[in-house]
């Protein structure tokens, strides 16, 4: 079983019920994620040692963000307690033409003061194989930039592999900003995750001929990108999710691995949306699992990609599937019929 450590941050998500607007009834459902929280828990669901690193204060709604992760059998042990907030984030679903909206409500959370002083890291990486973080994290502060670099020296020094996810928030850091502190944590990444946008958004490489707007990619402009960038860092592995948005309830969606050799495209699938968040995430621990049980690059994304998929039929951040489950769309069978 491989042991698999994420560090970021775990958010309360307050939603409207359904499909309504904010406030447009009195009720808002309320459940926790974060990007290397989902990444855990889909993990832990896959059957690895998965291990969740954040900082949440010792109190009733920090508790609730643990209980959240150890429900699904994520390893909480090594969650620092103290500060005062826990991130917040707003949600409201986009549905047909009605573009989805988050709202942040995350300065001062325990995670976003936290100090290089707060995180073992040589004890958290005992026995580890793999280290998670996205650019999500680094983008909550210069402190979060340090802790970051100094998690990603004591994983090279303990022999674990590091894959980062960019994910881009423009509402958190500027284009200059990501780029500056990305470009330094990216030289001991070993696998870097990106979706259609990030590479633009974060390093400046675009691909030719593509309209994200419109929902037209150009799927060879991307291996342009991947090379580029595993040129730029050294990466052993470059994927990048690719969205072809038809509008917020109807995606295309496939993705694409570069190795170094040889570019594998997945099979496209055509998602009728129920929630969209986490979709990445899920997308990057399909991506850890494969690579870490030894799939060839073609079965990888395939995994990924099918993981990906279904966390797109299923309410809330975390992608509450298995590894059957995922092997079974992945070998071709979507059609969603009842299983009896």
């Amino acid at each position: 079983m491989g042991k698999v450590v994420t560090f970021g941050e775990i958010m309360l998500r307050l939603a409207p019920n359904g499909y309504y607007r904010f406030f447009q009834d009195d009720q808002m459902q309320a459940t926790f994620g974060g990007g290397e929280a989902n990444v855990a828990v889909s993990l832990a669901n896959f059957g690895l040692h998965s291990v969740y690193v954040t900082k949440l204060p010792d109190h009733a709604i920090g508790q609730a963000a643990v209980n959240s992760l150890r429900y699904f059998g994520v390893d909480t042990s090594k969650i620092t307690r103290g500060g005062e907030r826990v991130g917040i984030y707003y949600l409201e679903k986009g549905a047909s033409q009605r573009g989805s909206v988050c709202i942040y409500d995350r300065k001062y959370s325990a995670i976003q003061q936290a100090t290089p002083a707060d995180f073992d890291w040589d004890a958290i990486f005992e026995g580890a194989d793999w280290f998670h973080f996205t650019g999500i994290t680094p983008a909550l502060g210069p402190n979060l930039v340090e802790i970051c670099k100094i998690a990603c020296i004591k994983a090279k020094e303990n022999g674990v592999k590091i894959s980062c996810d960019l994910n881009y928030r423009g509402k958190l850091w500027t284009r200059a900003q990501a780029n500056t502190a990305m470009s330094e944590l990216c030289k001991y990444v070993d696998v870097c995750i990106a979706n259609e946008e990030d590479a633009k958004d974060v390093f400046g490489i675009e691909a030719e001929n593509t309209d994200i707007t419109g929902g037209k990619l150009n799927k060879d402009g991307y291996k342009s990108v991947a090379k580029q960038l595993a040129d730029r860092f050294g990466f052993s592995k470059v994927a990048i999710t690719l969205r072809s948005s038809i509008s917020a309830s109807d995606n295309d969606w496939a993705a694409m691995l570069y190795d170094g050799n040889d570019y594998y495209f997945s099979k496209e699938y055509h998602l009728h949306i129920v929630d969209r968040v986490g979709g990445g995430d899920s997308f990057g621990a399909g991506l850890i699992y494969s690579l870490l049980m030894g799939k060839s690059g073609r079965d990888a994304i395939e995994f990924a990609v099918a993981a990906s998929a279904l966390k797109h039929s299923i309410e809330g951040d975390f992608n509450r599937v298995g590894v059957k489950e995922v092997e079974k769309l992945a070998g071709g069978d979507g059609s969603g019929r009842v299983q009896r």
